[in-house]
């Protein structure tokens, strides 16, 4: 289909993760490209292994091919921690429009062979410089992967919008999202719409 729009969307996934149909990721990747946009939706190396060098790489090659059209990303779990360390990079590309981060982990929750993509300080003015719009946080109240809430982990740290979904685990397929119309709307809009932030749905 013929390219409608002047955006591109790059979305990324968490650990372990190559894009089953039964995510609401790869639902979205889907909708938005039956609309005729330009979505960039890679298959991260390594997902069970990953190395954040490996991930940034592919990270700012997608961004790059997105060319000069407003640049909205979309991450899911561990890429929230993905773009964090990207934006603190000394390589780290021109702000992107739009940013969404969906359920990041907790460090308490990920094993240390992970920890190159822990949080680190001065996360906070690296995120504000990678994203000319106020980033937006979508967490849950009950999210094993960050069970002290990331909300107060990374919301009020980062200084990020946050939205809190009731009883949504972890956002992912087994939570019961697969088709999820708030990132839609979010994804089109830049808004959630009138839904209260609890039912995100």
């Amino acid at each position: 289909m013929e390219m409608t729009t002047d955006r591109g969307y790059l979305i990324l996934h968490g650990w372990q993760n190559r894009r089953p149909p039964e995510h609401w990721q790869f639902w979205l990747a889907s909708r938005l490209r039956r609309r005729g946009e330009l979505v960039l939706y890679p298959q991260l190396p390594s997902p069970d292994e990953p190395v954040l060098e490996e991930w940034i790489a592919v990270l700012r090659a997608e961004l790059a091919m997105l060319g000069d059209a407003e640049r909205v990303v979309i991450c899911h779990s561990l890429s929230c921690l993905l773009w964090l360390r990207h934006a603190a990079g000394d390589e780290a590309a021109d702000a992107v429009d739009r940013l969404l981060l969906v359920c990041p982990p907790a460090p308490s929750a990920l094993p240390q062979a992970l920890g190159a993509f822990f949080p680190a300080p001065g996360d906070r003015e690296a995120l504000a410089r990678s994203v000319r719009r106020r980033p937006e946080l979508v967490c849950t109240d009950a999210d094993p992967w960050c069970a002290e809430g990331a909300a107060g982990v990374y919301g009020d740290p980062l200084g990020t919008d946050v939205h809190v979904v009731a009883h949504g685990g972890h956002l992912a397929a087994e939570d019961g999202f697969g088709p999820w119309p708030a990132a839609e709307r979010w994804a089109l809009h830049g808004s959630f719409g009138p839904a209260p932030v609890a039912a995100l749905v």
